[in-house]
């Protein structure tokens, strides 16, 4: 929902900067109109990145396609910063080299105002899907521990957009009425340091997902609890997970089961465990078990067996 509404918010925005900054000259609008074009592919990146995430899986990818949520997630970090930041710091350089008046600057004002009021909007509605997901958490703090980066790219573009808008509005102010073209170029610089810094975090953030990031300490602490509930299983340990997707995780679970337990019994009691493990976590789309006879019976059969090697011994 947050993304469609980014989305058509950022369409009608770059249509209105665009014609603003062709009609008044100005640097800081030039930048907010590439802004605003870099964010529409963004989003439009991002449903795609969604859509393919959710293509089953196949012989070629048997763990399915949901890392590739993370790959587009990476991709639109990277755009931000090229795109959205190195053009916009570009076009304030060469404005302040070559500085220029800005032509009817109450346009930019104007048109400033309905992107602040169209970028608000899908703000809100981002904002109020990240509260909702994040719970007590602060927000820098869930967005490390989330494993959904598209809802708060959304965020994090409106929040960069927003004080962009605030920028080029006080850039504006400031070179018409102290009559320094080049503080229009300097609002430009600062609308690209903006884009810098909310790409570096987002990248950062995608980039640890993408090489493989654990799924939530409380699904590990519930998998080992579900496991040594079991009347057979005498320890659990050595639980390992990977994030695949928002919604996909992988699990890999050391089990320790009783020296008088059967080969037969723990493959039923395998089975039994996987199928509660899934019930109660659907997210998890893979379960590999490694069954083990408990450590203390190996060590003791292991000194059994040499304290009858000794006695043998002339």
């Amino acid at each position: 929902m947050a993304i469609y509404a980014a989305l058509i918010g950022n369409l009608l925005v770059a249509a209105v900067k665009i014609v603003a900054a062709v009609w008044t000259g100005s640097s800081a609008m030039a930048s907010e109109a590439i802004h605003s074009l870099v964010d529409t592919g963004n989003e439009v990146l991002l449903l795609y990145g969604i859509r393919r995430s959710r293509r089953p899986p196949d012989q070629e990818h048997p763990l399915g396609y949901g890392r590739e949520l993370y790959f587009y997630s990476f991709v639109v970090a990277v755009l931000i910063f090229a795109l959205g930041s190195g053009v916009s710091i570009y076009e304030g350089v060469n404005h302040i080299l070559h500085p220029g008046p800005i032509r009817s600057p109450i346009v930019s004002y104007i048109v400033l105002a309905l992107a602040f009021l169209f970028e608000g909007s899908s703000w809100i509605v981002s904002l109020r899907q990240v509260s909702a997901a994040k719970g007590d958490l602060s927000f820098y703090r869930a967005f490390r521990l989330s494993k959904d980066p598209p809802s708060f790219m959304v965020l994090f573009e409106d929040s960069a957009a927003l004080l962009g808008i605030l920028a080029a509005a006080l850039g504006t102010y400031a070179s018409v009425s102290l009559k320094l073209p080049q503080l229009d170029g300097a609002a430009s610089i600062v609308i690209g340091l903006i884009l810098a810094g909310t790409a570096t975090l987002l990248a950062r953030e995608s980039k640890s997902l993408l090489i493989g990031e654990q799924a939530d300490p409380a699904l590990m602490q519930s998998i080992l609890a579900l496991a040594e509930a079991e009347p057979a299983i005498v320890a659990a340990e050595g639980v390992y997970t990977v994030q695949l997707a928002p919604d996909q995780v992988v699990v890999a679970l050391s089990l320790e089961f009783a020296p008088e337990a059967r080969a037969s019994d723990i493959a039923v009691q395998v089975r039994a465990l996987e199928r509660k493990v899934c019930t109660a976590h659907s997210e998890v789309v893979a379960l590999f078990m490694k069954p083990k006879p408990a450590e203390n019976f190996v060590s003791r059969h292991r000194n059994t067996r040499r304290d009858e090697a000794e006695d043998q011994d002339p």
